[in-house]
């Protein structure tokens, strides 16, 4: 399972990069993962119109896309699409930070999991 991961550098670049999550346990049930910390969940509506410039993320945070999709520039100029059902991680909470679209003017609901 892959995690689409937004990150900053020393110079206040974002980047992204993925993250393969890592098998604990595997049994009839299927497979699942250690534990990850969280203190919170935060269900969100975003609008077809969204278009959000440039900005850090508020705090870092597990962003789970239940329908619709996103579109995220990171600040070196890259563009990822994280679509529905995908998994982002945002850990950008500070320097040039990201900028996001919505995608097809399509509303979006998601699931925001903050992790500090």
């Amino acid at each position: 399972m892959r995690i689409h991961n937004l990150y900053v550098d020393d110079k206040g670049e974002t980047h992204f990069r993925d993250i393969e999550v890592e098998w604990k346990n595997e049994g009839p049930g299927g497979k699942t993962s250690a534990t990850f910390a969280a203190t919170g969940i935060i269900f969100r509506e975003t609008p077809g119109s969204y278009d959000y410039s440039w900005h850090p993320a508020p705090r870092r945070q597990y962003i789970i896309n239940l329908d619709g999709a996103v579109e995220i520039t990171a600040s070196d100029g890259e563009k990822r699409i994280i679509g529905p059902g995908e998994v982002f991680l945002v850990e950008d909470t500070h320097g040039k930070g990201h900028f996001s679209k919505a995608v097809e003017g399509k509303m979006r609901r998601s699931i925001f999991v903050p992790i500090e």
